[in-house]
């Protein structure tokens, strides 16, 4: 498990002095209690603007640095958040974590990251390994846990989930329109003249993947024609797996002018594979990916894709468990998919 955390000290030290400088002496400063100080500090104090200046002068004067350790335990509150991921290596995750970790570094709060690997065993391992770590919330950025299990963890603490669509009581989820996201892709090549698309899906048993597919479906329904089972190839949802889903598709001698990828990473393998048998793309085959990650802006071509707010995304989690701690009651939701033309697209040079 890593940790991002800052350092801390419970006092500072005061500036042309040795020795440190404490709440007693920041409340002797201002002429008020140090009680009045520590209600100040956690933003909870109801006082007149002339001690709200006092103190903050006497904290600015003296260079007093509160101990947000120390804040935190008064309030019955570790000031960290655990995240579970699913691989923080990964170039979409490691962005929402980014996300995640810039909002709660603001609030005074500190992350501890666990990686769950797509795995629902390992994925309750890091939710207990958290708990033990005394967290005051968690946030689940998508995974294979039953939501059953999702449920009961928010008995006990405030819980954020991305990636599905669940109600339950101290548990806020945000979900991306992976359908309408998928739709738009599969619509835009649709739009340009390609007849036969072959898709690249991701692993089944995420619903994301599943939701992908169906939008790739009704895009297909919606301009009356019909699903082929074998333009359809599965590839996990990395570059590996799309560069080996796409070597399959061209094996069987399917005929297709447009290539969908269920994401970008899988569309980055796809493309390899295309260049290994000497086809060009657009001129050959058009590629649309999904998740628009920084790296597809710069690839050969840049990649038409479906933009997913990684780093926004991470935000809108913390945001909300930010605000459960506060005991409100959070009202986020995600920006809607929009599609990213770039140069990995065009007509067909003949209709398939």
């Amino acid at each position: 498990m890593a940790t991002a955390s800052r350092p801390t000290r419970s006092r500072a030290t005061s500036r042309g002095s040795t020795g440190p400088v404490t709440l007693d002496q920041v409340a002797q400063a201002a002429g008020v209690s140090p009680s009045t100080v520590s209600r100040i500090l956690n933003g909870t104090a109801s006082v007149s603007d002339d001690k709200r200046q006092a103190v903050e002068q006497a904290i600015a004067q003296l260079g007093f640095v509160p101990n947000p350790v120390a804040r935190g335990l008064a309030g019955g509150r570790t000031l960290s958040v655990g995240v579970v991921t699913q691989a923080i290596d990964s170039p979409f995750y490691g962005v929402a974590l980014r996300g995640v970790e810039d909002t709660l570094d603001q609030a005074g709060y500190s992350p501890l990251f666990a990686s769950g690997h797509w795995n629902a065993v390992e994925e309750a391992r890091c939710i207990e390994l958290l708990r033990a770590r005394r967290v005051d919330g968690i946030i689940v950025l998508d995974g294979r846990l039953a939501d059953s299990a999702l449920r009961n963890c928010a008995r006990s603490l405030p819980l954020v989930v991305t990636g599905r669509k669940l109600k339950a009581t101290n548990l806020f989820s945000l979900q991306f329109d992976n359908f309408e996201g998928a739709r738009l892709a599969t619509e835009h090549l649709l739009e340009q003249g390609h007849r036969r698309i072959a898709f690249i899906a991701g692993d089944a048993a995420h619903p994301d993947a599943l939701e992908r597919e169906r939008g790739y479906r009704a895009a297909l329904e919606a301009a009356g024609l019909s699903f082929d089972a074998a333009l359809v190839s599965p590839g996990l949802f990395h570059e590996e797996g799309g560069l080996a889903a796409t070597e399959r598709l061209l094996e069987s001698r399917q005929r297709f002018t447009a290539l969908f990828a269920a994401n970008d990473q899988m569309a980055v393998g796809a493309r390899l594979a295309l260049h290994r048998h000497g086809l060009q793309v657009p001129q050959d085959v058009s590629i649309v990916g999904f998740d628009d990650l920084l790296a597809s802006r710069h690839s050969l071509p840049p990649l038409t894709t479906v933009h997913q707010p990684a780093y926004e995304m991470g935000q809108l989690a913390a945001q909300a468990m930010l605000q459960m701690l506060n005991g409100e009651r959070p009202i986020a939701s995600m920006p809607p998919p929009r599609l990213v033309l770039r140069e990995s697209t065009q007509a067909p040079a003949s209709r398939a």
